[in-house]
């Protein structure tokens, strides 16, 4: 499915979203739309969400333009196919790598195959898809990047090897993009989010009371909360912030894990 709506087209106002028909990405759609954005967003086997999505963009922001296009980020071939025909399309202003898999396993007993599924999604798909469009914001001399991490990343958890090895692949990526391409006025950034409330929490919600007591702020975020971070960091107040990590995670990462 392909869905655009009327309107004009500017593309340094361009932004790519992966994974935006749900959840985390469809706020951060929503919030892109909202800052007068044109938004194209991926989804992959969501296309009820997707179409719902859209038609909500459509409604409330008539004047701008908004597909959905169906990528499979576990395929590379598909990846590589929605590239080529990118390079036939108006530049991108700005890609925000929301998509992501999850894979739950003790470190020592991972399984190879699903950890490099999620290793696909989550990391190499966001390095194809940056390849595609990094040399035009590059020649525009203008654009933004904005990868969707984790906390995880940033402290250890037990259960979330391949993951954690995931979004940190993504992170050491994004400081060396970030270096490459910042004098030629392109930023790019992580968000490391922790708990969102959304529907990839939904398998833990009988243990989201005793996850939220551990949380300084004492509650998972909504998905606004982060979707505003990034919609900042697509901001032209955001111009000279790039190689940043900006944990929004309620003070995970500020506190010592072991209390009184």
């Amino acid at each position: 499915m392909t869905v655009a709506a009327t309107g004009n087209e500017t593309a340094a106002r361009r932004v790519l979203v992966t994974g935006g028909a749900r959840g985390l990405g469809r706020a951060v759609a929503m919030a892109l739309a909202a800052s007068g954005h044109d938004v194209v967003f991926t989804y992959n086997s969501s296309s009820s969400n997707a179409e719902a999505t859209l038609q909500e963009l459509r409604t409330a922001y008539p004047d701008n333009r908004f597909e959905a296009r169906p990528v499979d980020l576990s395929d590379r071939g598909a990846i590589d196919a929605f590239v080529t025909e990118l390079d036939d399309e108006a530049a991108f202003y700005g890609l925000v790598h929301n998509a992501g898999m999850t894979y739950d396993s003790l470190a020592a007993i991972m399984d190879q195959d699903r950890a490099e599924a999620a290793m696909q999604v989550n990391f190499w798909s966001l390095t194809r898809l940056a390849s595609g469009v990094v040399r035009r914001m590059t020649r525009a001399r203008n654009g933004r990047i904005v990868m969707i991490g984790s906390v995880i990343a940033l402290r250890g958890s037990v259960g979330n090897a391949a993951y954690a090895a995931s979004k940190s692949a993504l992170l050491g990526y994004m400081r060396t993009l970030a270096l490459e391409t910042a004098k030629r006025g392109v930023t790019v950034n992580y968000v490391a989010p922790g708990f969102i409330d959304t529907d990839m929490l939904a398998p833990y919600a009988d243990y989201r009371e005793h996850m939220e007591s551990q949380i300084p702020i004492g509650r998972f975020a909504a998905a606004g909360e982060i979707a505003g971070v990034v919609d900042f960091l697509m901001s032209p107040a955001a111009g000279y912030i790039t190689g940043a990590v900006v944990p929004v995670d309620g003070g995970l990462t500020a506190a010592i894990p072991v209390h009184r």
